[in-house]
C-alpha cells in the first residue's frame, strides 16, 4: 500500500476544485490523474449502479494504492445500504488520503467511521436533519461538504429555480464548519455545458469563504480555478499591506483605513492562495 501524503486535516484547506468520479470507470479515474484537480473523490455511491458496486470498489482501492499528486478520497455508500460495511473496510486498509461519508446526520455517523480509521473522515451535508446537525457534525468530522442535490430534493424545492432557496442552509454549513476549523466545500453545478453559469457560482462559493467546490466534470477544473483566484489588484494589495505592518504591534493605518492583526493575517493567507510571495514577484 502507497504510503498516504495527505492524509491529515490541514491538507483539506484551500482545494478550489475538487472532482468526483465514477470509481467504476477507469478512463475517468486516468483522465483525474492528469487533470489539474486539488483533490479527487472517486466514488461508489451516487455515481455507481448497483450491480457494478464491488467492481467499482476494487477499482478505487488500485487506484489509490498509486501515487497521486493530490489528496484523493473515497465516497463510501451510505450507513444502511448493504455496501456500506464492505466499502469501509476495504478504504480504511486502502491507500487512501481521505474517506467520504455521504448523508451525513448525527455525528455519530462520523464517530463510528473515524475511531477505527486512520484517515480523515469527511462529512456530506445532504439533508435538513445535517445541516441543524452541522455543528456537531463538525466537531468529529475533518471537513464538511454540501451536497446540493441531495439537500434540494430532501427540502422538496421545486426544480429549476436555481439554488436561492438554500442559501441559509449552505451558509449554515459553512459557518459551521469555520466555527470548528475545519474546510468547508461548496456543492456540485449540475449544467456543464454552462461554463457562465458554472464561473458565477463558483465565484459566489469563493464569496462566501469555501475552501473550494465539488465538481462533476473535467472540463469545470479551469474555469473552478479562475473563480477561485485572486483577483490582481487583491493580491497587490495584500502585498502592500503586509509591507506595510512588518514590525509593527496593533493597529495600524493603511491606506487610509484603520487595519489590525486579524487584516493582516487575511492577507497572509491570500498570498499564499494565489501562490506568490509577499514580496516582488519572480
Amino acid at each position: 500500500m502507497t504510503q498516504r501524503k495527505f492524509a491529515n486535516r490541514a491538507h483539506l484547506f484551500d482545494r478550489p476544485a475538487v472532482l468526483f468520479l465514477p470509481a467504476s470507470r477507469p478512463s475517468a479515474i486516468a483522465k483525474a490523474r492528469a487533470s489539474k484537480a486539488d483533490m479527487v473523490i472517486l466514488d461508489l455511491e451516487d455515481a455507481v449502479g448497483e450491480g457494478d458496486k464491488e467492481m467499482a470498489r476494487e477499482a478505487a482501492v488500485d487506484a489509490v494504492a498509486e501515487s497521486w499528486n493530490v489528496p484523493v478520497a473515497i465516497r463510501v455508500n451510505g450507513l444502511g445500504t448493504p455496501w456500506h460495511m464492505a466499502d469501509v473496510q476495504a478504504v480504511m486498509g486502502s491507500g487512501c488520503d481521505v474517506i467520504v461519508l455521504p448523508l451525513v446526520s448525527d455525528p455519530v455517523e462520523v464517530e463510528a467511521v473515524a475511531d477505527k480509521a486512520p484517515q480523515p473522515v469527511v462529512a456530506m451535508i445532504e439533508t435538513a436533519r445535517g445541516v441543524l446537525g452541522a455543528p456537531a457534525i463538525a466537531d468529529v468530522a475533518a471537513a464538511l461538504i454540501v451536497g446540493t442535490n441531495d439537500l434540494a430534493a430532501d427540502l422538496r424545492l421545486p426544480g429549476g429555480q436555481g439554488r436561492g432557496a438554500m442559501q441559509h442552509a449552505i451558509q449554515h454549513v459553512l459557518l459551521s464548519a469555520r466555527a470548528k476549523g475545519v474546510a468547508a466545500f461548496d456543492g456540485v453545478f449540475n449544467r456543464i455545458d454552462d461554463e457562465e453559469g458554472f464561473l458565477a457560482e463558483a465565484r459566489e462559493s469563493r464569496a462566501l469563504g469555501f475552501d473550494g467546490k465539488t465538481l462533476i466534470h473535467p472540463r469545470q477544473i479551469a474555469p473552478c480555478h479562475t473563480a477561485f483566484a485572486p483577483a490582481e489588484a487583491d493580491v497587490d494589495r495584500a502585498r502592500r499591506l503586509v509591507a506595510a505592518a512588518e514590525g509593527r504591534g496593533g493597529a495600524i493605518s493603511f491606506e487610509g483605513e484603520m487595519v489590525e492583526a486579524m487584516h493582516v493575517a487575511s492577507a497572509r493567507r491570500l498570498l499564499e492562495r494565489a501562490g506568490v510571495g509577499e514580496s516582488d514577484r519572480t
